[in-house]
């Protein structure tokens, strides 16, 4: 049977409509749509044959209130940056559901997917793997107070801490203790009536009580603390890497600079230059992308995953920070010069590494999945 190639996503989001471009672009119909929505609410029907690639649910409200709302109760907005551990358990439930369906196969596996949205996991199997990565403090944290003194315990005196379950740096704060019990933490969260709320613009926080309480918040979904490690810089900006790598290899890449310590784009960062990052590395550049997909090894059922790379002074060596399962969307750019993805976007090239794998033939079907009456 040829299996029918059908997108898990948000209908009309721009994770939908770009991966559905690069399917035209291949010569294929427009993949079939399985709305997030529909899976949470249980009410859908897949064909037996289905091929299925997961995209992310995020950056739709109702699908985010079905996961949230729960546990936020009255107080639920789509800024809240607590409910993460809902959300987690949510997803991972709907993606396991899909997974035990008779005949349907998964692009990505749920249990992997499962591993990369826990920070302190993916921590752990990178570290065990003898990926590089910054040290971390072990153990949870139920506090600000228990965090405060394990961190002088530990000698750590520059670390980010992040919510194990976060994205898109929500939630994710820099925090570093000065001379004479000086405290600075940066961080897009707005602390408002005791509630955390997500901003595009990054604040400062200097009052204890004010870095406790939004700890204090965050602990109950689970946090990640990990040494804040010294990134290298372009044109006077902090700099890291988001490295794609599809079927093992690192196919796309994009450096991120920044005036702050998260280099997420939507916080105001900006795409650096490639070209003079490679130029910058020299020689150690193939070694940066080869740390990318080691990373992936540790992947093996997600055929595709964004790598985080931190590189250090000088662009001469790198460490991981996270690995996303859904970090592929970087619109208008190509793969590598020289690379299996040259010319294609993110899209293109998992396509085209699909299309490649013996024996499958990909038929992609162009309706939108009814749900189930």
């Amino acid at each position: 049977m040829t299996p029918q190639l059908t997108v898990l996503g948000n209908p009309g989001h721009r994770r939908v409509t770009l991966f559905a471009a690069a399917a035209r672009a291949a010569g294929l119909p427009e993949p079939a749509v399985l709305p997030w929505l529909d899976v949470l609410r249980g009410g859908y029907r897949l064909p037996e044959g289905t091929l299925l690639r997961i995209e992310s649910p995020g950056e739709e409200p109702l699908v985010d209130e079905l996961l949230r709302g729960p546990a936020l109760g009255s107080g639920y907005a789509p800024t809240r940056v607590e409910g993460t551990a809902a959300w987690y358990a949510g997803v991972l439930a709907a993606l396991r559901g899909l997974a035990a369906r008779p005949g349907v196969r998964l692009l990505g596996d749920p249990e992997e997917i499962a591993v990369m949205f826990d920070k302190r996991r993916t921590h752990t199997l990178l570290a065990e793997a003898g990926v590089p990565v910054p040290r971390a403090l072990g153990g949870g944290v139920s506090g600000w107070e228990q965090l405060r003194g394990r961190l002088a315990e530990a000698g750590l005196r520059r670390v980010f801490v992040k919510p194990a379950h976060g994205s898109s740096a929500s939630g994710v704060m820099a925090l570093e203790f000065g001379p004479r019990g000086r405290l600075l933490a940066t961080t897009s969260v707005e602390l408002a009536d005791g509630r955390l709320h997500n901003s595009l613009r990054v604040r400062r926080y200097r009052d204890e009580r004010d870095v406790g309480a939004i700890v204090d918040r965050l602990a109950p979904d689970g946090l990640h603390v990990e040494q804040w490690i010294p990134k290298a810089s372009q044109a006077g900006r902090a700099a890291d890497l988001r490295v794609v790598v599809v079927a093992g290899r690192a196919t796309h890449a994009v450096v991120r600079t920044s005036t702050q310590p998260m280099t997420n784009l939507h916080l105001g960062g900006a795409r650096g230059s490639l070209d003079l990052a490679r130029e910058t590395a020299g020689p150690a550049w193939p070694a940066l992308l080869e740390t990318a997909e080691r990373a992936a090894a540790c992947f093996p059922g997600s055929p595709m995953v964004g790598v985080d790379v931190l590189p250090t002074a000088c662009w001469r060596r790198a460490l991981v920070g996270e690995v996303n399962a859904f970090g592929d969307l970087l619109p208008n750019l190509t793969g590598l010069p020289g690379g299996p993805a040259e010319g294609l976007d993110t899209y293109g090239a998992q396509l085209a590494a699909l299309s490649s794998t013996a024996g499958t033939t990909v038929q992609p079907h162009h309706q939108t999945m009814e749900p189930a009456r």
